[in-house]
């Protein structure tokens, strides 16, 4: 009972902070942080729209070249050699030519065409999961500098509250010349100081607040879950997580789709380097007199064979093939990396713990013993501060142990995997 009487009060605690109504506020874990952020985040929107570009790529790569009609009319200006008993717009004295023809795709260019914006698109649709992974890991962050904040604040108004609460108490004691008025003015300097300390923490909390609020693009006012289980323990080893760090990170993805479209790409403009004729029909009436044949152009590849966009493409494969290597040592140091922070903050919470709770015993019995009039102000005072000095940096502690989990997280690429 008196559990929930607490969360109660720390949850009006933050609506008093935000300043709005319980009906507009929204209790968002990390995971429904980031599913916000999939379906609200302004720049993922913008982002989208690369694959939607790819794909109508790949339209105007299956598309045939239109037919080409030309035509061509010359008109006899020497009135002296028109057909006898004819005018200047009779057909007998007027040449005309009609030509339909086609250009012709030959050496599988438009299958290559077609494979090669698949091939981007693939490229666009891995880039974009890239993006989200950066935009998850940056959400994530925002997130847990809301829940940090609001641990702060808690923190910070439990100490006033219970400085407060000896304020008033030797106010009265005061009065009837129990303590001395050097006595209750340390007392009531310490109250001012954490008063001040906790406006600064409050306006920290609304900073934060709006800041994950535009990085979710959302308008609704949030709070977050402060949930002492998270994050949950991670139990596979360093050789695991390379593992799956190999088969989720869409950094790495995103090399490889790279290095088939350079594959593609090769292929391609060897491909074009081939001329493509045009041929049709002609059809040509000279002076009432009508002819017909084919017509057939081609280009003859004396000078330019695309030399230049073959070269072009085999140095964007040598460039992919490097990125995919370079990509593959980012991935293991960026995890070796996050995997001892992980385990090293995990260390120091456990060491933690012993530490938070005979900082809070000692001011239990200290405060006790000082109302009971068997120690002084001062060592009530140096006991306030010690406790709010272990409180702080246990959150800080902590605050590193979850920002390890985050970053270990976007080291393995499965952070993509909790929005969904």
């Amino acid at each position: 009972m008196c559990s929930v009487l607490k969360s109660s009060f720390i949850y009006f605690l933050l609506l008093a902070v935000t300043g709005v109504s319980a009906q507009s506020v929204k209790t968002l874990s990390l995971q429904d942080a980031l599913k916000a952020a999939r379906n609200n985040n302004l720049q993922l929107k913008a982002a989208k729209f690369n694959i939607n570009i790819a794909e109508a790529d790949v339209v105007t790569a299956s598309l045939r070249p239109n037919l080409q009609l030309n035509n061509q009319s010359l008109q006899m200006m020497a009135s002296d050699h028109y057909k006898a008993n004819t005018q200047w717009y009779n057909p007998a004295n007027r040449q005309v030519w009609w030509q339909l023809t086609k250009t012709l795709q030959i050496a599988g260019q438009r299958a290559n065409k077609i494979d090669f914006a698949q091939k981007n698109t693939d490229v666009n649709k891995a880039g974009y999961a890239e993006t989200e992974r950066a935009m998850f890991a940056d959400v994530a962050t925002k997130w847990l500098e809301v829940w940090n904040a609001q641990r702060n604040l808690k923190m910070i108004n439990y100490a006033r509250q219970n400085v407060d609460s000896v304020v008033i108490i030797n106010k009265v004691r005061l009065k009837n010349q129990v303590v001395t008025e050097t006595d209750f003015y340390r007392t009531q300097l310490l109250s001012k100081q954490y008063t001040l300390q906790y406006t600064t923490a409050k306006q920290e909390l609304n900073n934060k607040v709006k800041e994950l609020m535009l990085a979710l693009g959302t308008t609704d006012s949030i709070i977050v879950k402060n949930d002492e289980v998270f994050p949950p323990a991670v139990t596979q080893s360093f050789k695991e997580l390379l593992d799956q760090a190999s088969k989720e990170r869409t950094d790495l993805k995103l090399a490889v789709s790279q290095m088939a479209a350079s594959e593609s790409n090769i292929k391609l403009q060897k491909s074009m380097a081939i001329p493509q004729p045009q041929a049709g029909l002609i059809y040509n009436p000279q002076n009432t007199v009508p002819y017909a044949g084919i017509y057939v152009t081609i280009d003859l590849p004396f000078f330019d064979r695309n030399q230049g966009e073959i070269k072009k493409s085999q140095y964007l494969k040598q460039q992919a093939e490097q990125q995919y290597t370079a990509v593959q040592q980012q991935v293991n140091t960026e995890l070796s990396t996050a995997y001892s922070s992980y385990r090293t903050q995990q260390q120091n919470i456990e060491g933690y713990k012993a530490v938070l709770k005979q900082s809070s015993d000692i001011l239990s019995n200290v405060k006790y013993a000082y109302l009971k009039g068997g120690t002084t102000v001062i060592d009530f005072l140096e006991a306030q501060r010690s406790w709010l000095d272990v409180q702080q940096q246990y959150n800080d502690a902590l605050y590193l142990y979850h920002q390890s989990y985050i970053q270990l997280l976007y080291s393995t690429g499965l952070i993509n995997n909790m929005a969904q």
